[in-house]
């Protein structure tokens, strides 16, 4: 096995950094939940006076949780990938499919993304209630998750089209 370009192991050293910050800042969203949650359950039973802001966190969290997660899945290939057909084809046709895959996925994210910034600044000026921050805040999880997606899968394609131009493959995290 060859060894791969210096600037896809680069690449993909720093997208796997972006992908594990994703993961943490998810998991700790979902610490705060959880927390937050047993302060709803504290406070509504034992203390007879429910914070009924837990409510709107958690709408909040929810879609970071999701976005994120979401984001760090297409960039670890466990999410958004359709390999049912590249997995049954040869190696050549398994290569241009996952070309495909990728490019698709970052049109995708850049979809995403551009329909996520019009809603940013759209909801700017309307406050999420009882949390009194801008309702932009919740449709940031989907701009940072389409950016995201756009990155990680249009990299991807690159580095796949790059080895392609030299008669490799990349299947999988292997130069083949």
């Amino acid at each position: 096995m060859e060894e791969y370009p210096g600037w896809i192991r680069r690449g993909e050293q720093v997208l796997g950094w972006l992908s594990t910050l994703c993961i943490f800042a998810a998991s700790c969203a979902l610490v705060v939940l959880v927390t937050t949650f047993g302060w709803l359950v504290f406070g509504r039973y034992v203390l007879n006076a429910t914070p009924t802001w837990v409510e709107q966190l958690a709408l909040l969290l929810v879609c970071y949780i999701a976005y994120l997660g979401a984001a760090a899945g297409v960039h670890e290939q466990t999410h958004l990938g359709v390999t049912l057909f590249c997995d049954a084809m040869g190696t050549k046709v398994s290569a241009v499919l996952r070309l495909f895959n990728d490019i698709v996925l970052s049109v995708f994210g850049a979809l995403m993304m551009v329909a996520s910034l019009e809603l940013f600044q759209f909801g700017w000026s309307t406050m999420l209630p009882m949390l009194n921050i801008p309702e932009s805040f919740r449709t940031l999880s989907a701009l940072l998750c389409g950016g995201l997606v756009c990155i990680f899968a249009g990299f991807r394609a690159l580095s796949r089209f790059a080895l392609m131009l030299r008669g490799q493959s990349y299947i999988d995290g292997e130069v083949v």
